[in-house]
């Protein structure tokens, strides 16, 4: 049997790479487009396609088998429309769109995609989640790869430099760390930060169990001043990514506008995960789903902090908590399924973490001490006190109190980890 096995998985392997082989080159094509709006309409429009010197991702799992995200792109075969490469991804103007601005006034923000050089003709579409959790076509774009408009410049060339490597990028998990208000004096500093960030990172479970299948490089490149914007302290600095506190108001929320800056600079290394490393003793961060994520450097909950985020940037897990810390509106649909795994309405939890409960857990399941090492579906998550439930009372994706991810995001990240590293 377990010849047999391995036999089936060799044979999938090979033509997972025969299918790469096929229809890509081992580098990236970049297609950035804007993303236009307000509360209630959106549109894209494209900017400019990049030809980018790595490919970070699996070459086996190119279609995507998740459905995660609010938006997804698909890359079809002109010829016989087939899709070729998928994934899906979320973004801060989604997270823009639930905010009191955008009942007020429309706004434009940059975004980008990533796929394997294609050698064919090619048809990227993208589409949008709507309210009721289904996908939209909303853009498409045909890409000729000997289209001569596509930019070789690199424009943000900075030298890479190896953290922790586990073995080939194609079958590994590569993030690479963006450093983010370090002056060039400080470079030394953001080499430690980095080997720093890769200790704390593979201290928590499961992360912990697959120190082998993870890459982790850096990118060395300076900011004119050290340390990062606080706008409600009047505290602007001149750094290369533009990041800032207070991002739609909310202090902790420490994200950046400059997309275009992002992505220049995570071009120097092959990535899966784009990690921007802030230097800042400033409680904050934030993750948006195979968008980016974002930790400062020398807080004293740093460590959760990044682990914390690259829950959101990886593996699609939502906020457990429930406060008004956030400056969100409606920001689910109560009346459908959440698509990330770790929150469910209990509208289909048959979908969710059912199956993991055991018959005895009442469901709902009280917020009493008789459960708070059970696992069932306590109420409130998600930024929604009522309507939305989570699995257990306490998880790094609900407080720092605990130093574990819960049964179910363990397992949502198990499987992410191993989509990539196949």
């Amino acid at each position: 049997m377990k010849q047999w096995i391995t036999i089936v998985f060799l044979a999938i392997t090979f033509s997972g790479f025969s299918q790469f082989d096929k229809y890509f080159l081992d580098k990236t094509l970049r297609m950035d487009y804007y993303h236009s709006g307000n509360d209630s309409v959106s549109f894209f429009s494209f900017d400019e396609l990049l030809e980018e010197p790595f490919w970070g991702g699996s070459t086996v799992n190119l279609v995507d088998t998740f459905g995660y995200g609010n938006y997804f792109v698909k890359v079809v075969n002109v010829s016989n429309d087939s899709v070729i490469y998928s994934r899906g991804y979320g973004s801060l103007f989604g997270e823009w769109q639930t905010t009191p601005e955008a009942k007020k006034t429309w706004r434009t923000l940059s975004e980008s995609i990533t796929f394997p050089f294609p050698k064919i003709t090619v048809r990227v579409e993208l589409y949008s989640r709507n309210w009721h959790g289904n996908f939209e076509k909303e853009f498409e774009y045909i890409v000729n790869p000997d289209n001569y408009f596509i930019k070789k410049d690199r424009r943000k060339d900075f030298p890479a430099f190896d953290v922790y490597i586990s073995g080939e990028s194609a079958n590994k998990v590569d993030i690479v760390i963006l450093p983010e208000g370090y002056s060039k004096e400080e470079m030394g500093l953001f080499v430690e930060d980095c080997k720093k960030f890769a200790n704390d990172f593979f201290t928590f479970a499961p992360y912990s169990e697959n120190t082998d299948r993870f890459n982790i490089r850096g990118v060395l490149a300076s900011s004119d001043e050290s340390g990062v914007d606080i706008p409600a302290d009047t505290i602007w600095k001149n750094t290369i990514l533009n990041a800032g506190y207070y991002t739609f108001d909310s202090e902790r929320y420490l994200m950046t506008f400059d997309n275009k800056s992002v992505r220049d600079l995570a071009a120097n290394a092959p990535y899966d995960q784009i990690y921007i490393l802030v230097n800042s003793d400033k409680y904050g961060g934030g993750a948006i789903y195979n968008y980016y994520n974002v930790s400062v450097n020398s807080n004293e909950q740093s460590a959760k902090i990044l682990t914390h985020e690259f829950g959101h940037g990886f593996a699609g897990l939502a906020d457990e908590y429930y406060n008004n810390s956030t400056s969100y509106g409606e920001f689910y649909n109560l009346k459908i399924e959440p698509w990330e795994p770790n929150i469910t309405t209990l509208l289909n939890f048959e979908s969710k973490w059912k199956s993991l409960v055991k018959k005895r857990i009442p469901i709902p399941t009280p917020q009493s001490e008789k459960y708070v090492k059970r696992l069932g579906a306590f109420e409130g998550g998600g930024y929604e006190p009522k309507g939305m439930y989570r699995p257990m009372q306490d998880c790094l994706m609900n407080t720092f109190n605990k130093d574990t991810f819960c049964p179910v995001c363990e397992e949502a990240i198990q499987r992410m980890i191993n989509f990539y590293s196949e």
